[in-house]
């Protein structure tokens, strides 16, 4: 299978680097080389340090070497799978898949990442509904077992069967779920989050205090405000959003105080500050 990977970030380089210990051809697009030479670093140190915990089957050179990088969405045109890991934002979904709709061959299959963006609408912007999905890794992709199946009102038992196995082969354990705003992952994890937030804004405790009540408390590896720092608080945003919008319910209406922060450019790990400070 020739596995392809739109964006070479965070979720996108840990998509591909998988793909490729698992033996896949695999091709990475980002739109600047800057971001694919910095995404091929980090996919570099993963693969340098599991290979020193022996955890790598094969050499770190040799993974390497099965991940083509490009800034041309026309390398894709002979991809069996295409996984889409870009910004959380539907109107740049729809143009990439309708782009991709139109290069990658006929029966080639176009999934999302979407931690929550409807796969029924990003299906339909492709133009072949029966063959896109939604296929959900979690962060660090590396060492996360989970993959998120969520099929869109038109996808086929076919296009399931075949991404399904796709993620058994990447050594993930593929759930399957319905396409409702959030799914089943961020449905129940953002409000937690975002609640979590809330108690920050209202005064009910320090976010050290919080995170530690939740790790010890409830045997969370890690506490909501930290995990909130590391996936983003501008994407907690953009799925909470999402969540209020699709649901319809007030009890998904993100805190002022995510809001607030988004706007003041306090994202978490990626600007160096969000509830707490990063070097």
């Amino acid at each position: 299978m020739k596995f392809g990977v739109i964006g070479a970030g965070q979720m996108g380089g840990g998509i591909a680097q998988v793909a490729a210990q698992s033996g896949f051809d695999v091709v990475v697009h980002d739109q600047k080389q800057e971001f694919l030479d910095r995404g091929k670093g980090v996919i570099q140190k993963s693969l340098a340090k599991l290979h020193e915990k022996g955890k790598l089957s094969d050499a770190p050179d040799t993974v390497l070497g099965r991940i083509q990088f490009t800034t041309d969405l026309k390398d894709f045109a002979d991809c069996d799978l295409v996984v889409e890991a870009i910004v959380e934002n539907q109107g740049v979904k729809n143009d990439l898949f309708r782009q991709l709709g139109q290069i990658v061959k006929a029966d080639g299959i176009l999934a999302s990442n979407t931690s929550s963006i409807p796969i029924t609408a990003l299906a339909a912007a492709s133009g072949r509904p029966e063959q896109f999905i939604g296929m959900h890794f979690m962060n660090p992709v590396p060492l996360m077992q989970l993959v998120e199946v969520i099929r869109g009102y038109q996808t086929s038992d076919e296009t399931t069967r075949i991404v399904t196995e796709t993620a058994e082969k990447m050594g993930k354990t593929p759930l399957a779920c319905n396409d409702f705003p959030g799914f089943v992952s961020n449905r129940i994890l953002m409000p937690m989050l975002n609640e979590a937030i809330q108690c920050v804004m209202e005064g009910v405790a320090e976010p050290e205090a919080i995170d530690g009540i939740m790790k010890l408390g409830m045997n969370h590896p890690m506490g909501p405000l930290t995990l909130a720092d590391f996936i983003g608080l501008d994407t907690c945003l953009a799925i909470m959003e999402v969540l209020h919008q699709g649901l319809g319910d007030d009890k998904y209406r993100p805190s002022p105080l995510l809001r607030k922060m988004v706007q003041a450019g306090l994202l978490g790990r990626k600007s160096g500050e969000g509830f707490y400070k990063y070097n």
